[in-house]
């Protein structure tokens, strides 16, 4: 009988203990700023065991803006997530403010979906977003390229204590919309402040990256299936890359099911997920030969912007340490040479490592990622890997990550009645600040980052009663 409840004692501490080893990886993030919005119900929405807020509650709902109006899904057997069974609607410039606890770099989703609605046409919606005076999207519209959900991601950096997400109609016979919004406080460590930029042949530094904004263009899982927030610390979407690949000719896929090893200093679990590094395509030397190819990935992107490229790595196929050697290579410029794992994971296998660029997106619209055998690569070996890349977009001068309007002049577009000087004011502001920073790259080059404060701006609150409508522009 003593046996058995030692036995018993035994079974149920290790039962404790690997318990708490789960609920300790389970919850090894938990953001400070974690605001998840429901835009247009009424009732809350659970999704991957995430809560959605409504926003319909006056008291406790972002949303600052009173004239609004809500619509819902006319079709209730729809098979996607709750959250895109409504959606909020905004006639005129309105906006949701976020108060922030952890300032720092946030991770902001704006989700968008248009839905099968009686009462609105979305073929009447197109409008303007900007996110604590950066503008995220000019003249978006939800006609043609919302048939499925789509979610817009951004990474903001704040130094204020509050997080003002403003939607602007294009014109007064025009509307916005806005299914959900996540905002949510990055780790730390996730954008670092200073990178490589790819420069032609020369590869030279880059400084000022986390005073960026970024918007997330690709996010792609090499070799492996679609990641979903469910199985993310960070709750990003990973996508096969198989319609990126140019070809898969002499490649080969690995998936590996033991554990990665994630170091201290190395890239976490927040940096990238199990599910990304334990799978990829990899070149190797079956003979005495290493072949004589790269594995190339091509990703459309808009030009005149430059661009944050990461790309990680987790050696799952190599046999042992200190056999793998390749070249990385960037709109085919060599960016990394003899790139060795095992040197840079500290000689450990399946110990995952990013490393980021930044580029210049040229006039083809297109930025490729190389992957081959350097001439330190071995015969009978793997010769080149890649678990995942990711793609950002950084904002040009006057924070704008789309278009061509600061928001200064987005905001003063939409009708205000008589304001005086205020809308030459703004414009002028805007044309001073970009022939400084055109003098600024005649004299400092493009290889580092734009400077660029971006102009405090405050949403007019719009009451419908009355004919008087005051903007405040602070400077």
């Amino acid at each position: 009988m003593e046996i058995f409840r030692t036995r018993s004692s035994f079974f149920l501490l290790l039962f404790f203990v690997s318990s708490l080893y789960a609920f300790s990886f389970a919850v090894s993030f938990s953001p400070i700023d974690n605001y998840l919005v429901d835009c247009g119900s009424t009732v809350d929405a659970t999704i991957d065991n995430r809560r959605f807020v409504s926003d319909s509650s006056r008291s406790k709902s972002p949303l600052c803006s009173s004239s609004t109006r809500s619509i819902q899904l006319s079709d209730h057997s729809s098979t996607l997530p709750q959250i895109y069974n409504s959606a909020r609607v905004f006639e005129r410039p309105s906006k949701y403010v976020f108060k922030i606890r952890d300032q720092g770099t946030h991770m902001v989703r704006l989700h968008f979906h248009q839905l099968n609605s009686s009462d609105i046409d979305f073929a009447d919606s197109k409008f303007h977003v900007l996110v604590n005076g950066y503008v995220v999207l000019s003249n978006f519209s939800g006609v043609h390229n919302l048939l499925s959900p789509r979610v817009k991601e951004y990474l903001i950096l704040v130094h204020d204590e509050k997080l003002v997400i403003t939607f602007v109609p294009a014109r007064k016979s025009k509307f916005a919309f806005v299914n959900a919004i996540e905002v949510i406080s990055a780790p730390k460590d996730l954008i670092l402040d200073t990178v490589q930029f790819v420069n032609g042949d020369k590869i030279e530094k880059f400084d000022g990256l986390s005073k960026q904004a970024l918007e997330v263009m690709h996010r792609v899982n090499v070799g492996g299936s679609k990641v979903t927030p469910f199985n993310d610390t960070l709750w990003r979407t990973w996508l096969p890359d198989d319609e990126f690949l140019k070809s898969s000719d002499g490649l080969k896929r690995v998936y590996f099911s033991g554990r990665i090893k994630y170091q201290r200093g190395g890239a976490s679990r927040e940096v990238g997920p199990d599910n990304v590094y334990n799978t990829a395509r990899v070149i190797v030397s079956t003979n005495a030969s290493i072949p004589n190819l790269k594995m190339t990935w091509e990703f459309p992107v808009v030009e005149d912007y430059k661009y944050l490229v990461r790309l990680h790595f987790c050696d799952i196929s190599s046999i042992s340490v200190g056999l793998l050697f390749f070249n990385v290579y960037i709109n085919g410029n060599l960016a990394y040479k003899d790139l060795d794992l095992s040197y840079v994971t500290a000689y450990t296998l399946a110990s995952p490592f990013y490393t980021d660029f930044v580029v210049d997106g040229d006039h083809s619209g297109v930025l490729s990622v190389s992957v081959g055998p350097s001439e330190k690569s071995l015969d009978h070996a793997v010769d080149g890997i890649l678990n995942a890349v990711e793609i950002m977009k950084l904002n040009k001068t006057m924070g704008i990550l789309d278009g061509e309007q600061c928001a200064g002049l987005i905001l003063n577009s939409w009708p205000r009645g008589n304001i005086g000087i205020l809308v030459p004011l703004v414009a002028a502001v805007c044309v001073m600040l970009s022939l400084s920073a055109f003098m600024h790259k005649r004299w400092n080059g493009v290889k580092n980052s734009m400077g660029w404060h971006k102009l405090p701006t405050d949403v007019p609150e719009v009451n419908p009663k009355h004919g008087n409508r005051h903007i405040s522009v602070k400077m």
